[in-house]
């Protein structure tokens, strides 16, 4: 007898089918398949992400819960959770994202005031993750999904690690983050309680098929011990291996690791450095395109920072309509930059030669490197600069989130656009409704393609320490 497709579980659970109706797929993948879904209580249209994968699950799951009420970060309803099933969480349905915003703007372009209005949502949802201490290490377009009323929501948390020492107590509410318009605050506080007035999945009971509902401590001393069951498994490497190519439209986003993500890679397997009681962090994480530095010269020990580059990468799309470094593999990603920034030593970045793969790869000097002034030929010299605060090499110089929102740059005419202002495309362009697993413009991001148009620069390649020849 054939196994069962991944899907089977979510139609045949009683805890489920008895709270939702499953109307149809709309993404899926090696990491998790994504339906729209009916509550049955109010007729309300939610996501039901089904994760295939125990510790990226692990990881959404109290990203997600730390984040409850940040107003732009997605809502988690709730979940269900078994020792022999996949994971399912209940999300906030969004039909768009950032993506789609930029593809469908190729046509008619985006104007300033419409840039600081997603930027400014952009930056909340950024600073909630970083003030509570987790780095979502996945940040792109594609992860930023979009309300029909203009209401931006970080989503696709399975990359995500709560970066806490023992005894480290986050903030339980986010200040206000910007207070310009106030009707930026309350159009998102409305979006998210429009659809979760009763939810609560710091109070309510939980439902187990076997068990009946529990509290809340009994749920989580159960997640507690299903945690430790597979902590010997717990490696970014396995979560990111297993992450591959999957649509997760339910949050509308799509995840561009390969199935093997370091295949063509000079970056070594992840090392027991930087761990805490999640497991160790890794290099292999994140979509090329938006990966900084440090991760593609092989770092297990960073930190925030990661995301700042990514969240500099993703501004310059959002201002140019087209990806700052759109490299074809790791060493094409790195050649990319080193063009635009220049030369990385120790003068640049204090610190880099200490970087595990450093001395794996050299490149050749450049003499006159492009400039992100001329990656971006229509930008004002203040949105340069912007994002020069964030694409720069060394991590201790990046801007953080919370010091770009208190930025000159969104104070001055034109003023940002109120969310309720801002066009949203209600349909995801170029999306082939039989290829759900493929998104318009992100379905070759990471392609570890061999060596080819490297013409900008001489790169010298050497043999890593596990005996892999680049």
């Amino acid at each position: 007898m054939d196994p069962p497709p991944k899907s089977w579980t979510i139609h045949t659970r009683s805890e489920i089918t008895t709270k939702y109706e499953v109307l149809d797929q709309v993404g899926s993948g090696s990491y998790a398949d994504v339906y729209r879904g009916r509550r049955l209580s109010d007729g309300a249209t939610v996501a039901l992400k089904e994760v295939h994968d125990g510790q990226s699950a692990f990881r959404e799951i109290e990203a997600l819960r730390v984040l409850k009420g940040s107003q732009n970060v997605v809502v988690m309803h709730e979940f269900f959770l078994r020792e022999d099933e996949d994971a399912v969480l209940v999300l906030e349905f969004l039909r768009s994202n950032l993506a789609t915003v930029i593809e469908e703007a190729k046509g008619k372009g985006l104007g300033v005031g419409e840039v600081k209005g997603w930027m400014i949502q952009v930056l909340s949802g950024v600073d909630a993750c970083h003030r509570n201490m987790i780095v979502h290490r996945d940040l792109k377009p594609a992860n930023f999904l979009v309300s029909d009323d203009g209401v931006l929501k970080l989503a696709d948390f399975g990359q995500a690690r709560i970066l806490m020492e023992a005894g480290f107590d986050a903030p339980s509410e986010n200040p206000p983050l910007y207070e310009h318009d106030a009707s930026n605050s309350e159009s998102s506080l409305q979006h998210a309680e429009a659809i979760s007035q009763s939810d609560d999945i710091n109070q309510s009971g939980y439902v187990n098929q076997d068990q009946g509902t529990m509290s809340h401590e009994e749920y989580f001393k159960v997640l507690d011990e299903m945690k430790i069951k597979s902590y010997s498994y717990d490696t970014d490497k396995d979560t990111n291996i297993h992450d591959g190519n999957t649509s997760c439209l339910a949050t509308c986003t799509t995840s561009d690791i390969d199935d093997d993500l370091c295949k063509g890679s000079f970056t070594y397997e992840a090392e027991e450095v930087g761990r805490n009681e999640l497991g160790c962090l890794t290099s292999c994480v994140g979509t090329r395109w938006f990966r900084a530095p440090e991760l593609l010269y092989g770092s297990t020990d960073y930190g925030l920072e990661v995301d700042l580059w990514s969240l500099g990468c993703v501004f310059a799309e959002l201002l140019t309509l087209k990806p700052l470094f759109p490299g074809t593999a790791d060493i094409d990603q790195l050649s990319r930059i080193i063009s635009v920034l220049g030369n990385l030593n120790e003068e640049t970045w204090p610190g880099c030669s200490k970087l595990p793969d450093y001395g794996t790869v050299s490149f050749g000097e450049v003499e006159k490197p492009i400039d992100l002034e001329a990656c971006m030929p229509n930008c004002s010299p203040d949105e340069v600069s912007l994002v020069k605060r964030l694409v720069c090499y060394d991590p201790t110089k990046r801007a953080t989130a919370m010091e770009l929102l208190q930025d000159k740059y969104f104070s001055e005419e034109p003023l940002p656009v109120p969310v309720s202002e801002l066009w949203v495309p209600l349909s995801r362009n170029g999306q082939d409704q039989d290829c759900p697993g493929e998104f318009h413009g992100y379905d070759k991001i990471a392609s570890d393609s061999d060596l080819e148009d490297f013409s900008t620069m001489n790169i010298n390649i050497t043999k890593t320490e596990s005996g892999r020849r680049i």
